[in-house]
């Protein structure tokens, strides 16, 4: 590596072992792919550095990968399918050079359709989401994780890892076989235009059986069979044999021919379909050729993004083997089973879901959450003043009530006397719970007895599971009795803090109760949350459907549920020094959410928990006071601001907009919307200012925005005021803040670009430092560039 930094060479490709390399890359200078690196390929220019068997073919696929026999065996199957490589990257060990900085290439790349990860090891989680995200928004990526549940058997390392991809707009698959179905149907298909779903199915075949297995694929995938409507059955009339009735799936017979292909047609057409199954297994003579012919043919014709996918499924492998070449030469998606072929209707379904979840519009509520920090910080110091890590369960409900968490009232007692006093106070029936921070799951000792309808019950309980903790577990240190009174009929919820070795803090949602870890019901998601983050994390879990209502189990309030979550994501946030927290059970009914119990353990002195999402920079937020009196909170911008976003380039002339954004742009498609409001902060930076009124939602009067340029020491900015407000000094305020904060994140130049006609913005980056000149490409662009001075 020193002699290829002395030759002036500042990156390699390391295929074989090197233990030391990202220090020895520190040292020199030299940015690698390895240790154990497959090498890099990208087939648009000749180039293959790589250890494959075979030359890849050019294409729009680009395979991230850090193994290299997965490597083979994808480009081998590629190879045989027809479809090339935009990139073929080994990241093998991932010292250096490794996801973030494979997916931020990509991302600008032109000639990349869709991206294939093999993730192993994620060398820095928050950079890896980032860059992540930045790829998912404009096209698919598709990820696998080898070893997942080897390393963890209780597979919550693998859901979490779900969870993160979802955030990220990525597509997670399970192995092999649904990565190279997934890669397939994404490197050829593309849903249609404004599906509302996109997984309504239909299923049309040459024979029943195998219409029925793939019926059955679609309803265990949790997709939708599409229902036709009566128009669309009588017009699918004229293709069945006689006696036949249409519906889904649609059955043509044995000797379909062409009408299979002229089926899928009519099918892809419908309004009430996303995806076409097309099924062919061989018939008699001939028949097969003749099918394949006909969806050749009508491949050809077009119709791409006016028309639902049409997926292929062609059974056998004697006859239909050549013929399944033939239909992958022509450019359709092809399957070998009918199993195999929805999976990719489903995956193209998931991808579009996925997508658009992480680009999706928030409402503009906002959870307010004023929690009495100084009161968690006692708690937390008074415990490892004891050289406790773990609280007790008073601590812990302390910490959760500080959070604006409501929890159950209770009351300490020293021993069984006291605890009879206390429920007499509290009022029966009562509930006596030994405190420790030694024993998280104190019902295994006998620790929690439930539904003590008097003085004396209270007393026999309270010195029978005194003495029994003595007996079983002497070492544990009592700090006494917590005395509840005991909640009515509700639903109980289990919420949780963990920590994943490579995505970091999680937050866990499901059932509660002593069983909780039996019943298997928990989703997960990463903090930070907002509103409707939370609202999807209880969606996901079958614990929704019991908020709900369930026979005999009235509707609890589910908004109070997202609220506890909420808040126990800013807990995670504000204290990293949060190890793990279990609320369980957290009681939920019609009027709202109880904690009844928690347990809260600490990490070491000095470690923190490292988010793998940078969560919003709420401190950064400050007031703005005009020339005219106007007093506007200028703070970052938040995905929440969507709504006002719109509604601030609607009130802009049409002066500023083209100004702004060198065109003449109507409106903003939400996709842009979402762009500019849903920002990574460590990336870019926003500042908004909020002009607030009684009673009327927030209005933003104008916006500055820095954005970096990965692995880059510029970045660029865009600044816009609302009419209203020019000439009161914001705009100057707007670009002071953003400017600071570009220096503060070690940004050495800022850089921007102006309409030469636009001379009032010309006179403003002027006094405030910047230097103009001419665009080299555009005659009628000027570049203002202004250099920082480190902080």
């Amino acid at each position: 590596m020193w002699a290829l930094a002395e030759r002036g060479c500042f990156a390699a490709i390391v295929p074989g072992a090197a233990p030391e390399l990202g220090a020895i890359s520190a040292r020199t200078g030299v940015r690698a792919l390895g240790q154990g690196s497959f090498g890099l390929a990208v087939p648009a220019i000749g180039l293959n550095a790589t250890l494959s068997h075979l030359p890849p073919l050019p294409g729009k696929l680009a395979l991230v990968t850090q193994s290299s026999a997965l490597a083979r065996a994808v480009l081998d199957w590629a190879a045989a399918e027809g479809l090339g490589f935009s990139h073929v990257i080994g990241i093998g060990g991932n010292a250096t050079l490794g996801f973030a900085a494979a997916l931020d290439w990509l991302a600008r790349d032109p000639g990349t359709g869709a991206v294939l990860l093999d993730l192993r090891r994620i060398r820095n989680r928050r950079a890896f989401i980032s860059a992540a995200r930045a790829t998912a928004r404009t096209r698919p990526v598709v990820a696998i994780r080898a070893g997942g549940r080897a390393l963890d058997r209780e597979g919550v390392g693998d859901q979490v890892m779900a969870a993160a991809l979802r955030r990220a707009g990525v597509l997670r698959v399970e192995g092999l076989e649904d990565l190279l179905a997934a890669a397939e149907t994404l490197a050829r298909l593309r849903p249609r235009p404004g599906a509302a779903r996109g997984d309504r199915i239909a299923i049309v075949s040459n024979g029943r059986g195998i219409a029925q297995l793939a019926e059955d694929a679609v309803i265990a995938g949790g997709g939708g069979v599409a229902v036709l409507s009566p128009a669309a059955e009588a017009a699918l009339a004229a293709l069945l044999p006689g006696g036949a009735r249409p519906g889904n799936p649609l059955v043509l017979g044995p000797e379909a021919g062409p009408r299979l292909a002229e089926a899928s047609a009519m099918l892809a057409t419908l309004p009430e379909v996303d995806a076409v199954v097309a099924l062919h297994a061989p018939g008699p003579a001939n028949s097969g050729e003749v099918a394949a012919a006909a969806l050749t043919a009508a491949a050809g014709a077009g119709g791409r993004g006016r028309v639902a996918p049409v997926l292929v499924g062609w059974l056998g492998q004697a006859t239909a083997g050549p013929q399944r070449q033939a239909l992958t030469a022509a450019g359709l998606a092809v399957f070998a089973t009918p199993e195999a072929a929805v999976r990719g209707a489903l995956h193209l379904a998931e991808d579009r879901r996925n997508r658009a979840a992480a680009a999706e519009l928030p409402p503009r509520a906002v959870l307010d959450i004023a929690p009495d920090q100084a009161a968690v910080r006692r708690i937390f110091a008074a415990a490892r003043a004891g050289g406790r890590l773990a609280l007790t369960e008073e601590e812990a409900l302390g910490v959760l009530a500080a959070y604006g968490l409501p929890t159950m009232p209770g009351r300490r007692a020293a021993g069984p006397e006291e605890a009879a006093d206390a429920a007499a106070l509290l009022g029966f029936p009562a509930v006596v719970k030994l405190l420790s921070a030694d024993l998280p799951h104190k019902s295994e000792v006998g620790g929690v007895r439930l539904g003590l309808t008097s003085p004396e019950a209270v007393r026999q309980a309270a010195a029978a599971m005194l003495q029994r903790v003595a007996e079983r577990r002497p070492e544990a240190r009592i700090a006494g009795l917590l005395v509840q009174r005991q909640a009515g009929r509700a639903l109980e919820l289990r919420l949780r803090l963990g920590e994943d070795p490579m995505f970091g803090p999680w937050i866990g949602f499901g059932q509660g109760g002593t069983t909780a870890d039996l019943l298997g019901d928990e989703a997960f998601d990463l903090p930070p949350l907002n509103l409707a983050l939370a609202r999807q994390l209880i969606a996901r879990s079958r614990a929704a459907q019991l908020l709900a209502g369930f026979r005999d189990w009235p509707p609890a309030n589910p908004e109070a549920v997202a609220e506890a979550l909420v808040r126990l994501s800013q807990l995670a946030v504000d204290f990293p020094e949060i190890a793990t927290l279990s609320v369980n059970p957290l009681f939920a009914d019609a009027e709202g959410v109880l904690a009844a119990d928690a347990y809260l353990t600490l990490r070491p002195a000095g470690a923190r928990g490292e988010l793998a999402i940078a969560p919003y920079p709420a401190e950064l937020a400050g007031w703005f006071r005009g020339k005219g009196g106007a007093e506007l909170l200028v703070r970052p911008i938040r995905p929440e601001d969507a709504a006002a976003h719109a509604e601030a380039f609607r009130r802009l002339s049409a002066e500023d907009v083209r100004w702004r954004f060198f065109s003449p742009l109507k409106e903003m498609s939400p996709a842009l919307v979402a762009r500019l409001t849903q920002i990574d902060y460590d990336r870019e930076m926003a500042f908004v200012a909020i002009r607030k009124r009684d009673g009327a939602p927030e209005e933003i009067l104008g916006v500055a925005r820095l954005i970096r340029e990965p692995n880059s020491p510029a970045a660029e900015f865009a600044v816009v005021v609302a009419p209203e407000m020019k000439h009161q000094g914001l705009g100057r305020h707007l670009m002071q803040r953003i400017i600071a904060w570009g220096r503060a994140e070690g940004v050495e130049r800022v850089l921007g670009h102006v309409l030469a006609d636009n001379a009032p913005m010309l006179g403003f980056v002027r006094s405030l430092g910047f230097t103009l000149k001419r665009s080299p490409e555009e005659e009628e662009v000027y570049e203002a560039v202004l250099e920082l001075a480190p902080p």
